[in-house]
């Protein structure tokens, strides 16, 4: 780039620079060869409207080769869109009935991730463009050419001109993670068997680097299909593993060394130096993951009978570094192979991996189709909205009426605060550029050679400002470009500016009000409901898991989860749906008690997913002899204290009239049960009381209290 002439402006500039220079070729290149070399309008008009609305309105994620290959997907999808728009056309009903279907049901492909959801206002538009009259089919053949045209010139400029700096795959980020395991592993069954400060601090951040809201968008594996399924739940078990690594309590005094689990974890240092091959797409030269399985079932017949508590506590840790190792072995497995790696998965924590991709979106759709998730809001608001808008633009005849569904289309937001905002800024970035408009075809009048001149240039300059400058800019330029579109296709008067502001005041007063009407206060109420009921979720899961735990009995493999492990699993998809959201609008002032940790709340639902499977779904068919007595007392009464603590933090999160005020009181100094160590009891009440003591840390990371003057040496277990 230091040839570049914009090579010393700020990045957020160089960025847009080079997105404006391939939207502009494309669009320009498409315009004028159908416009003045076949002299097509029709063609011409679809040919700079594609490339506009796939680059400029979408906001597709990634480099420009990735939006390329979005783009090159999306192409039948266009080609439908036109040919139901053209044929709609017939009848305003029909338009605005095909309006409501179309308008849903690519807002509400948004839950396939992020590329979906980029993509969605484009092919919006796609319908949009056609639905209007005049109702002529005879036209499709030319509108199609030249949408198509459009789309492939923008394909060729988003893949070969000025390329983007690369990002780092989330595949890497993973193998960099599955590395740090490794060298973690690797110190703990080394002389000092301790890790080193070095390594802990590098353990957290190759954990941090994996989180979602860290990673780019077009990195992150949000797709609804195997592999992405796979490679999102490869960096939760390597987030896991790091932790449990990091905080591996020491080894105990004694002469066997063997009680330490060197070998599980030496086998867990094999498993992560594989992992990290596998990911980077070198052939693994043994079998690791298989050597781990037999250390972890070796080290699971437990300890000897004499063994001391700080025994017990070191060989449950081991385990779930062990579990997590295997975890990410076999998720990192199928996140390379597909559906072609399902010999490995277990049928609980892997459920995906034998279905078909049909059915995974499915699944993903079906999980989302209720008026709990902010999928299925947005999707709503936006075709209710676009609906009444091409009602209103085809009763009333408006001129170019699209522009109103353009309006309602790129002013709507999910916050009725915000799109009172958005309009405000948008009406008068349109009222400047609609002056300036008015002025120009006033001087100019029709010599096109004018236009044709100056519409590339204005295009630079207007997609290299607009998405830095924000909304008021954006309109006011885009007015200016369309201006000098249409006053090329057919002769233009100043009334074109006048029609421009009338239908942007149209199309945002429609979408303010349904910003009004429907979930007006957007992700921030749902996110409340949202978090609550996943802790209400998580309460469930820790009684029935330590119910079953001390009542013992036949464990199947088959079983795959613990109990209400798909309805917690759910709760947690539509948290961390609402919880994205809410990343993305603009904060309101007091919306959250001090303190407050959403991502913790996410992360207490993973934990007792995780947990909850560990202590009851077993590797192979076992039956369980209940707790003695006194542990079976014990680890009840941990679990309905923690239970009820996780009531009462849902209640602060989702407040009523009657909810009480006042801090929530988590732990009591004078409760010593998360360290009691109870006569005859075996391995797994240790195992169940390390995981209740992290879920307990986790409320207090939520509530955003201390901790301090907590007992126990395992409430550390919940990083990761």
């Amino acid at each position: 780039m230091a040839g570049v002439p914009w090579a010393g402006l700020p990045a957020a500039y160089r960025a847009a620079a080079r997105r404006s220079v391939r939207v502009t070729l494309a669009a320009s290149a498409g315009f004028y060869l159908f416009l003045y070399g076949f002299g097509s309008a029709d063609a011409a008009t679809y040919a700079v409207f594609a490339a506009v609305a796939m680059a400029g309105l979408s906001r597709i994620p990634g480099t420009g080769r990735q939006r390329a290959a979005v783009v090159l997907r999306a192409m039948p999808a266009c080609w439908v869109l036109i040919t139901i728009g053209t044929y709609l056309a017939v009848r305003t009903w029909s338009a605005v009935l095909g309006m409501l279907v179309v308008g849903f049901a690519l807002a509400f492909a948004a839950v396939g991730g992020p590329r979906p959801a980029g993509a969605a206002p484009g092919l919006q538009l796609m319908y949009i463009l056609p639905s209007f009259p005049p109702y002529d089919p005879a036209s499709l053949g030319e509108r199609l050419a030249g949408a198509t045209t459009g789309l492939v010139f923008l394909v060729l400029a988003e893949a070969f001109v000025l390329p983007d700096p690369p990002t780092v795959p989330y595949r890497e980020l993973a193998a960099r993670a599955a590395d740090s395991a490794r060298r973690c592993a690797d110190e703990l069954t080394g002389a000092s068997a301790t890790l080193s400060d070095a390594s802990a601090r590098a353990a957290l951040a190759a954990g941090t680097a994996l989180r979602s809201s860290l990673v780019p968008e077009a990195e992150r594996p949000a797709g609804a299909g195997v592999r992405d399924r796979a490679l999102s739940q490869t960096g939760l078990s390597l987030r896991t593993l790091l932790g449990r690594l990091s905080l591996l309590p020491p080894v105990p005094d004694g002469p066997d060394p063997s009680r330490a689990g060197l070998d599980v974890l030496r086998a867990v240092r094999d498993a992560a130096e594989e992992t990290a091959g596998r990911l980077r797409g070198r052939a693994p030269t043994g079998d690791a993951h298989g050597e781990l399985l037999r250390a972890r079932s070796a080290l699971a017949e437990g300890p000897a009978a004499d063994a001391s508590p700080a025994v017990l506590r070191r060989h449950v840790a081991v385990l779930e570094a062990a579990d997590a190792a295997l975890a990410m072995s076999t998720a990192a497995w199928i996140a390379v192979r597909g559906r072609a790696g399902a010999e490995r998965a277990a049928p609980g924590r892997f459920w995906y991996a034998r279905m078909p991709a049909p059915l995974l979106w499915w699944r993903r759709l079906e999980g989302h189709a209720g008026g709990r998730s902010v999928f299925f809001q947005n999707a709503v608001r936006i075709s209710l909205a676009l609906a009444a808008a091409r009602v209103i633009a085809g009763v009333d005849s408006l001129p170019h009426g699209f522009w109103v569904l353009l309006a309602t289309l790129t002013l709507t937001r999910t916050t009725v605060r915000e799109t009172r905002t958005t309009v405000r800024v948008a009406l008068t970035g349109t009222l400047i550029g609609a002056l300036v408009v008015a002025g120009l075809l006033a001087v100019v009048g029709t010599d096109i050679a004018v236009y044709a001149a100056a519409l590339p240039p204005l295009m630079l300059v207007a997609f290299t400002l607009g998405p830095v400058k924000g909304v008021g800019w954006a309109q006011a330029m885009f007015t200016l470009v369309v201006a000098l579109v249409f006053a090329q296709l057919a002769p233009a008067t100043w009334q074109l500016a006048e029609f421009r502001l009338l239908d942007v005041l149209t199309g945002s007063a429609i979408g303010a009000a349904f910003g009004l009407l429907a979930w007006p206060r957007g992700a921030q109420d749902e996110l409340r409901r949202a978090m609550a009921v996943l802790l209400r979720g998580t309460a469930e899961t820790v009684v029935a898991t330590t119910a079953q735990l001390a009542a013992g009995g036949l464990r199947e493999p088959a079983a795959a989860t613990a109990p209400g492990h798909r309805s917690l699993q759910h709760a947690v998809i539509m948290a961390e749906s609402a919880y994205a959201q809410f990343q993305s609008e603009p904060k309101e002032p007091a919306q959250a008690p001090a303190g407050q940790d959403w991502q913790a709340t996410l992360i207490a639902g993973h934990h007792t997913l995780w947990g909850a499977d560990r202590l009851l779904v077993p590797l192979e068919r076992v039956d369980v002899p209940p707790l003695p007595r006194d542990p079976a007392r014990a680890v009840t009464r941990l679990g309905d204290r923690v239970a009820g603590r996780m009531l009462l933090v849902s209640a602060r999160l989702d407040p009523r009239d009657d909810t009480p005020e006042g801090p929530v009181p988590l732990r009591d100094p004078d409760f010593h049960g998360f360290s009691a160590e109870p006569p005859d009891a075996p391995i797994s009440y240790y195992a169940a009381a390390e995981w209740l003591d992290s879920l307990m840390t986790d409320l207090e990371r939520i509530t955003g209290q201390s901790g301090e003057g907590r007992a126990g040496s395992g409430g550390g277990r919940s990083a990761g």
